[in-house]
């Protein structure tokens, strides 16, 4: 099959040739039919993610259908169109057994522990537990939108931000987590401030959505601002980028017993931000992570996009072939475009 593979951590990969997989016995193989393009994959290419062990196939937002189909699978067959988290649980931890998959002790990451969906295809571990039955209305590039970014963006509005219609939230950061997050606060009836640097981002923002927006750049101080359009902070805020600045400005742009959630990964030397702890003790503030979504959480947002209150497609932006990834991959910390990139090609 063909597949993106870099060899060292921060050269560029190459798309090369390598033999299929075979299903795991708990697990299946499947031919990819979209897979989306992460900054979180840009971050395993530079060496930031100490599970990935080289030579590496990259990829963690995918869709596709299932080929073939490991001796001890039993909800899946051959045929059936299917995505999945991008932090897969085993099923037997207590984390696991407590419905915490995303957080599982010996969690299944395709393009991270194991080789991803930059492939033709992909093996994929504990079927049973991790695969999500696509609607038939769903095509592949929208599905492999979902995997990372967007349901990652539910669960850390939804779930750990606990939304509530008329409360105010702040999104720091609109790239693919921080737009996703709009969209999913206002269809819970939110009023949203987006904020970030970029001025086609913003416009983008209001187009989902957003009912202001503060350009970070231009804008001496963003808390204040945030705090003034919201007459007196936001209940909940949610750092999308994962930046130092962001998260220490989510969270003191909160008001009285607000909710920060970290969504934006800070990795390498920013994995240790400075925060304002003495608002968090004095405004009594809480501050959730938030780690993906667990396969069994899926059918609410499906729901809502089947239902058209939530339209992941709106979001997505460039359809790439598979040797155009290369490009995309390297070139993902320079946050150029708007939306999401989707490889939908793989002749």
């Amino acid at each position: 099959m063909k597949a993106v593979m870099y060899t060292a951590f921060g050269e560029r990969p190459q798309l090369v040739n390598v033999p299929d997989p075979t299903p795991p016995a708990h697990g299946v193989v499947v031919q990819v039919g979209a897979t989306g393009v992460c900054r979180s994959d840009w971050h395993g290419w530079m060496g930031h993610d100490p599970d990935i062990a080289l030579p590496h196939i990259p990829g963690h937002e995918l869709a596709g259908t299932v080929v073939a189909v490991g001796q001890q699978v039993q909800r899946w067959r051959p045929g059936d169109r299917v995505t999945l988290p991008f932090v897969c649980g085993c099923g037997h931890c207590s984390q696991c057994q407590a419905g915490h998959q995303q957080v599982c002790e010996r969690q299944f990451q395709p393009g991270f522990t194991h080789w991803g969906s930059f492939a033709e295809y992909v093996a994929l571990e504990f079927a049973d537990q991790n695969l999500v039955r696509l609607p038939d209305s769903m095509d592949f590039v929208t599905a492999a939108g979902l995997g990372c970014r967007f349901a990652t963006s539910f669960r850390a509005v939804v779930q750990q931000g606990r939304v509530r219609g008329g409360e105010w939230v702040a999104v720091h950061g609109c790239g693919g987590i921080g737009l996703s997050a709009i969209m999913i606060a206002k269809a819970h009836g939110a009023s949203v401030i987006a904020v970030d640097i970029d001025g086609a981002k913003l416009a983008f923002a209001r187009q989902l959505g957003a009912d202001q927006t503060i350009n970070s750049q231009q804008t001496p101080d963003v808390v204040a601002a945030v705090r003034q359009l919201s007459s007196g902070g936001v209940h909940l805020s949610l750092d999308a980028l994962g930046h130092p600045q962001t998260c220490f400005n989510s969270v003191q742009n909160l008001r009285t017993r607000g909710r920060h959630v970290q969504v934006g990964l800070l990795l390498a030397d920013q994995r240790h931000p400075a925060v304002p702890m003495d608002a968090v003790i004095s405004r009594e503030l809480e501050i959730y992570g938030s780690h993906g979504l667990a396969a069994h959480a899926y059918p609410e947002m499906l729901r809502m996009i089947e239902g058209g209150l939530l339209r992941p497609d709106q979001l997505i932006g460039k359809r790439i072939s598979l040797a155009e990834s290369i490009d995309a991959l390297v070139n993902m910390n320079q946050f150029a475009g708007l939306g999401m990139t989707v490889v939908s090609s793989f002749a």
